[in-house]
């Protein structure tokens, strides 16, 4: 039986559906980890996400949020409504359709923006760090897979 992520053999002793999962329970993990890694009294991982991509992305409609978001576009409007009562983004024309509205982050959304980056960044390297050569390198290769899989 060949491995579809690698185009191999099965890892030794493992078939592919249980592979499969405990990749996908790994990399839940991780996600649920990465993501606590926040300044405290930060908004709530929804709201942080759509910060992080205004910051990252620019000015986006609404519509653009929510189907990023794969959400409603009446839940991403309660989402935006709280980052623009917090101050972390406004609301302004859309400068080639006046009647839409594109969200965009304020300085103080791309300072929590950048300093929330800046916190995972730091535990994850962290935590890479305290590794050996060789888990950095089977990590690497893993990394490299999963880009290729996600591609796929």
């Amino acid at each position: 039986m060949e491995n579809h992520a690698t185009g191999g053999p099965p890892a030794a002793g493992i078939e592919d559906s249980e592979l499969g999962a405990q990749v996908r329970a790994a990399i839940g993990s991780l996600y649920r980890r990465f993501r606590s890694e926040r300044p405290e009294g930060a908004l709530g991982d929804v709201a942080l996400e759509v910060l992080t991509y205004l910051h990252k992305n620019g000015p986006q409609t609404l519509t653009d949020l929510s189907e990023r978001g794969r959400v409603s576009p009446a839940s991403m409007s309660q989402t935006v409504n709280r980052l623009t009562s917090a101050g972390y983004a406004v609301r302004s024309p859309d400068p080639r359709d006046g009647r839409k509205v594109r969200f965009s982050a304020t300085e103080e959304g791309h300072r929590l923006a950048g300093a929330t980056r800046a916190q995972r960044n730091a535990w994850l390297d962290e935590q890479l760090g305290a590794l050996g050569a060789e888990d950095r390198a089977v990590i690497a290769r893993a990394a490299a897979l999963f880009s290729r899989i996600a591609d796929a």
